[in-house]
């Protein structure tokens, strides 16, 4: 029977449809511009955008020293912890500080909701960092109309390795029967997103980028064009990472990735571009914009920090941990952010780098600033920090975090220091240097650079609101 409808339908379907001329070319829309409407954030140095930054602009640091407790191995007996405890080479780590007091992540709020058990904390930082931008942004839509033209894309570096630890000790306790339902749900980069996305009831764009430390400047990069293209007029975008455990930790050492040198001594473990640096200091958090295509900003009357001005991306193709000695992954990165832009090399006035305070990280992307910015750089004309000296390497969640700080750098006219910075790696000399105190400056154009894991590069440039 099926096959004599199908034979029938055929001469109508090739009378109706098929055709010998080509289609016609899609719509030539017009590129909208994109803004930043919105920010909220959870950091090592305190939970919220005011906070954070207060802090980091003042010198602070939001690392401590790492203690059996924080290694989340709830299901194991206490001589297991304190073994893998000890057997940890680095001993420190940027951690969310948590409890009731001002500036402080209230876990019974986002942890302890009635949806907890379906959220891990990557997620419930997601969820707190959103509620925060969205309300500084004055959007919280309740016609269909919006909501539809409302979209998420918040990534993240890892997950939830912890909740991968204890389903594992289950099996090994022959115990999978208990496995929580919710085992799935919590572990999947996508459910940030997806949590974020069913509490507003957003129905844009729903996104989540996964590449390593540059996912939260991919978020908002990869958000930004979705604006652009026009899938969506408002997008909620950033990263967010919580890997304080057990195995993320013994993972990132095993690599040599961490610090060691300065367990006695947490505050001064991460100095970038020093000359003492051994590593960087593994961190959590979360950091969110809310980008807006411009004239629907203005026609609301949305307060606007910054227009996202530039985004480049490139692959290093080399290795799956180093950049390139010639630092020419992330050369091409920046270019192509400074290229869209329209502006020239000399007009950026601030550099936030992704320098984690790795030996060999840090020396490489100081070269490709100097190469590509020559003279404005060696004049002292352009401000370059690294700011995980204060925050250590929020992972997935760095990117969009330091492009926060680089928004607010334009807002505010300050750029934030470089913290521990007591001798300088030699590739600085002159006048190209980078900052150890807060800088009062005139910022009209930013430049936040993000590198990952696989070679892969993302740099963002901001501009001072049009």
């Amino acid at each position: 029977m099926a096959f004599l409808l199908l034979h029938r339908l055929r001469p109508l379907v090739g009378r109706r449809f098929f055709s010998s001329q080509p289609f016609s070319p899609p719509p030539n829309a017009p590129r909208r511009r994109v803004v930043v409407t919105g920010l909220g954030m959870v950091t090592p140095l305190g939970c919220g955008v005011e906070r954070t930054w207060s802090r980091l602009v003042d010198r602070q640091c939001g690392i401590r020293a790492l203690v059996p407790a924080d290694l989340t191995m709830d299901g194991f007996d206490e001589a297991t912890v304190m073994y893998t405890y000890e057997q940890l080479a680095s001993k420190v780590a940027a951690i969310v500080p948590c409890g009731k007091e001002d500036g402080e992540f209230v876990e019974e709020q986002w942890l302890q909701s009635k949806d907890h058990r379906s959220i891990a904390r990557f997620i419930a930082y997601a969820l707190c960092s959103s509620d925060e931008a969205l309300r500084d942004a004055n959007w919280l839509p309740i016609e269909s109309e919006r909501k539809e033209r409302t979209g998420v894309s918040i990534g993240g570096g890892i997950g939830s390795i912890s909740d991968i630890l204890d389903a594992a000790q289950m099996i090994c306790e022959k115990r999978l029967r208990r496995l929580s339902p919710f085992f799935i749900p919590r572990i999947l980069i996508n459910m940030a997103s997806g949590h974020v996305s069913m509490k507003y009831g957003f129905q844009g764009p729903n996104h989540a980028a996964v590449t390593a430390c540059a996912t939260g400047a991919h978020s908002i990069g990869d958000a930004t064009r979705m604006i652009q293209f026009g899938d969506a007029d408002v997008m909620i975008a950033g990263g967010t990472d919580s890997s304080i455990d057990a195995l993320s930790i013994a993972g990132f050492c095993r690599s040599r990735a961490l610090a060691t040198n300065y367990n006695f001594l947490p505050h001064a473990s991460s100095r970038p571009f020093d000359c003492k640096r051994d590593g960087f200091v593994i961190g959590e958090g979360c950091g969110v914009m809310v980008l807006e295509e411009l004239d629907h900003a203005k026609e609301r009357g949305a307060r606007i920090y910054a227009e996202v001005r530039g985004y480049g991306m490139s692959g290093d193709a080399y290795h799956i941990t180093q950049p390139h000695n010639d630092g020419k992954g992330a050369i091409l990165a920046m270019t192509r952010a400074i290229e869209q832009s329209g502006l020239h090399p000399n007009q950026i006035d601030y550099v936030n780098a992704h320098a984690t305070s790795t030996p060999l990280g840090d020396a490489i992307e100081a070269s490709a600033i100097k190469s590509l910015f020559l003279d404005h750089a060696t004049s002292g004309a352009l401000a370059l920090s690294s700011t995980k000296g204060a925050t250590g390497h929020l992972l997935g969640a760095a990117g969009s975090v330091e492009a926060i700080f680089a928004v607010l750098a334009i807002h505010h006219g300050i750029a934030p220091p470089t913290l521990n910075l007591e001798e300088p790696d030699p590739v600085f000399n002159g006048a190209y240097m980078p900052l150890s105190a807060s800088k009062k400056m005139q910022i009209r154009a930013a430049l936040s650079n993000s590198f990952g894991f696989g070679g892969t590069n993302a740099s963002l440039l901001f501009t001072q609101p049009p």
